[in-house]
């Protein structure tokens, strides 16, 4: 098979995934700005609130994401049958994660004591924590139910449900944030009632399916009994699932500490940042998606046995991912003053977002690259080393160099970048370090493959 056609499946298969991570963003910013027009406190809290609990289920459904490469090779291996004990494993370990992510929210208290927030502020937060506690059970078992159809090259119905989703998001926040045919206004928790109810017809929507498609039927996710927890299948899982959790936490933790050390040096400096940030998150969706795609398909490659097509399949999708995030830099950079114009009509907080586009133009290589990477590896059920990978340069260079670059302690740091700019300067470096040193990795197990 030719590098075109591989190229061609991995689009395929990426823009379904793609889609629907843009209808999940598109969540947060409905809530952000359905919110704002409630009150400023109730914004406040749920800034505060989503700060927490994205934290926590990014941290446990990365551990989940050890069931796509799992299911991926099963698949390519042709046995299906027993695709859906793994899926019923998986369920098990989504209620497990459940229950440990739920005690945390319930907790909040105890981690919102360390914000230092005023007591209406902590009140409201913790209400939002609490009510998001009952969406979690749902949200997880929708992510091994979206695990699966990735895994089998099936997205698309992942994708309808969540821009179903999004779609009952408007009129459900409404309701519950504004109050109306009898119920209070809630502020900033309406939009954790709207999204828990939401979380659960999504997993049951997903799950009907599952029982009654027929192109499920072979796969024996149902009508093949109960299954109890294997805990030798759970190990398994979680020796994988631990250290892909970790390195999704040190790449969200290595943003929201950026943004905790920006916030030193003033409102309009976290401001230009979080514009920044914003774009880049969008941005990286793409490259996201496309390494979704290109380790599902590798991960079946490895299933059948085909170690030359899983290493062409690889090298398709990094390139494909460096092309596009290339032009999308390019088109960022010419594009940022009108880009940032449609954040902020703010003359400050536009000269103090325009630098930093500079960077987004840059480390878009570098992410589209070190996220590939990262997902073919993960194809290979390699996960320990880019973890350690990840922690070395995402905490050690990103924010250590970002905060000798952008707090200039030792009186060593040039003054173009001093601020935010010394951390993107640094969080750049890092990413391209993990890069670098991923695809190294990801040569050395296809040598040992081949």
């Amino acid at each position: 098979m030719t590098s075109r056609l591989h190229t061609f499946r991995i689009a395929s298969l990426a823009w379904p995934i793609l889609i629907g991570q843009l209808a999940l963003i598109a969540n947060g910013v409905i809530d952000t700005a359905m919110v704002s027009r409630f009150s400023a406190m109730d914004l406040a809290a749920l800034s505060l609130g989503v700060s927490i609990y994205v934290s926590v289920f990014v941290g446990l459904s990365g551990v989940l994401q050890a069931l796509l490469p799992t299911i991926g090779q099963l698949y390519g291996a042709r046995r299906l049958g027993d695709i859906g004990r793994e899926v019923k494993q998986g369920l098990w370990l989504a209620f497990f994660l459940s229950c440990l992510g739920c005690l945390v929210l319930l907790f909040s208290p105890v981690f919102l004591s360390f914000a230092q927030a005023s007591p209406e502020l902590a009140e409201k937060a913790t209400l939002y924590l609490r009510i998001e506690a009952l969406a979690l059970p749902a949200t997880l078992g929708f992510r091994v139910y979206a695990a699966l159809n990735t895994a089998i090259s099936r997205p698309k119905m992942v994708m309808a449900i969540q821009i179903g989703a999004l779609l009952l998001k408007i009129p459900l926040n409404a309701w519950f944030i504004f109050g109306g045919l009898g119920l209070p206004a809630f502020g900033g928790p309406g939009c954790a009632m709207a999204t828990s109810l939401i979380a659960w017809l999504m997993l049951l929507t997903g799950w009907m399916l599952v029982r009654g498609a027929p192109i499920y039927r072979e796969l024996r996710v149902f009508g093949s009994g109960f299954v109890a927890p294997q805990w030798k299948a759970q190990r398994s899982l979680l020796k994988l699932g631990i250290p892909m959790g970790l390195s999704y936490f040190i790449e969200v933790t290595a943003f929201t500490l950026m943004a905790i050390f920006i916030a030193r040096l003033g409102a309009v400096a976290v401001a230009g940042h979080q514009i920044t940030a914003n774009v880049g998150t969008v941005l990286y969706m793409l490259p996201l998606s496309l390494a979704n795609a290109t380790g599902t398909l590798v991960a079946q490659a490895i299933g059948a046995r085909d170690w030359q097509t899983a290493k062409k399949i690889s090298r398709a999708g990094i390139r494909l991912s460096a092309i596009l995030s290339v032009l999308i830099g390019v088109a960022v950079w010419f594009a940022r003053e009108q880009i940032i114009r449609a954040y902020t009509p703010d003359e400050v907080i536009i000269a103090s977002a325009l630098p930093l586009f500079l960077f987004i133009a840059f480390y878009q290589l570098f992410d589209s690259l070190q996220v590939t990477t990262a997902f073919v590896l993960r194809a290979y059920k390699v996960a320990v080393i880019p973890t350690v990978i990840y922690a070395v340069a995402l905490w050690g260079i990103g924010l250590g160099g970002g905060y000798i670059l952008g707090l200039d302690p030792f009186g060593v740091s040039p003054a173009w970048l001093h601020g935010a700019a010394g951390f993107w300067l640094g969080n750049s470096a890092s990413l391209g370090l993990v890069a670098f040193f991923l695809i190294w990795y990801l040569r050395v197990i296809q040598r040992r493959t081949m």
